[in-house]
C-alpha cells in the first residue's frame, strides 16, 4: 500500500508539469502574436541635434549671438600674453616693488580674464541648453504626429541595435526642417 501514493504524487506531478508546460507554451505564442502585430518605430535623437536643419540653425544663431564675446575675451587674452612678454623683458631692470606691482596687476587682469571666459562658457551652455530642448519639444510634437498617422504602437528613443525598417529618424529630421 505503501507505493500506491507515490505512484499517484507521480502521476500528480507529471500532469502538473504538462500543464505548466502547455501554459508556458501558450503564453509564448500569444506574446509573440501581440509582438507580430506591434508597429514600433526608433528615433536616434543625438542624430536629429546634430543633423537637422533646426540644429544647424541653432548652432549658427548661438555663434552669431556670442562672436563678439569670443573675439572680445580673444583681444584682451592677446593684449594681456603682450604685456608678460614686456614685463618678463624688463623685469630685471625693475626695483622688487615695481616688479611686485606690476606683477600684482597682470595676475589681476588673468583673473579677470579668466572669469570673463568662465562666464562665456556658462551662458554659452546654459543658450545651447535652450536651444537643444526647444528642438526636443519640436522634434517630440513631430514624432508624436508620426506616431499616430504611421499608427505605431511604441516610438523609442534609446536602442542597443535598430534595423532601417524601424527607423525614422530620417522622417523626423525632414519634418524638423519644415
Amino acid at each position: 500500500m505503501a507505493a500506491f501514493p507515490l505512484n499517484v504524487h507521480g502521476v500528480y506531478e507529471n500532469m502538473l508539469k504538462k500543464l505548466v508546460l502547455a501554459s508556458v507554451l501558450s503564453m509564448a505564442m500569444f506574446t509573440q502574436a501581440a509582438v507580430a502585430d506591434t508597429k514600433i518605430g526608433v528615433v536616434n535623437a543625438d542624430r536629429i541635434l546634430r543633423e537637422s536643419a533646426a540644429a544647424q540653425s541653432a548652432q549658427e544663431k548661438l555663434q552669431k549671438e556670442f562672436a563678439n564675446r569670443e573675439k572680445s575675451l580673444s583681444v584682451s587674452a592677446k593684449a594681456l600674453k603682450a604685456d608678460v612678454e614686456k614685463y618678463q623683458k624688463r623685469m630685471e631692470k625693475m626695483s622688487k616693488s615695481e616688479r611686485l606691482a606690476e606683477e600684482r596687476k597682470l595676475a589681476d587682469r588673468e583673473r579677470t580674464l579668466q572669469r570673463r571666459e568662465r562666464e562665456l562658457r556658462e551662458d554659452l551652455n546654459r543658450r545651447r541648453n535652450e536651444e537643444l530642448q526647444s528642438i526636443l519639444m519640436r522634434s517630440n510634437d513631430i514624432i508624436r504626429d508620426i506616431a499616430r498617422k504611421g499608427k505605431y504602437d511604441v516610438i523609442l528613443q534609446e536602442a542597443v541595435y535598430v534595423g532601417p525598417n524601424v527607423d525614422i529618424t530620417d522622417q523626423v529630421i525632414k519634418a524638423l526642417g519644415k
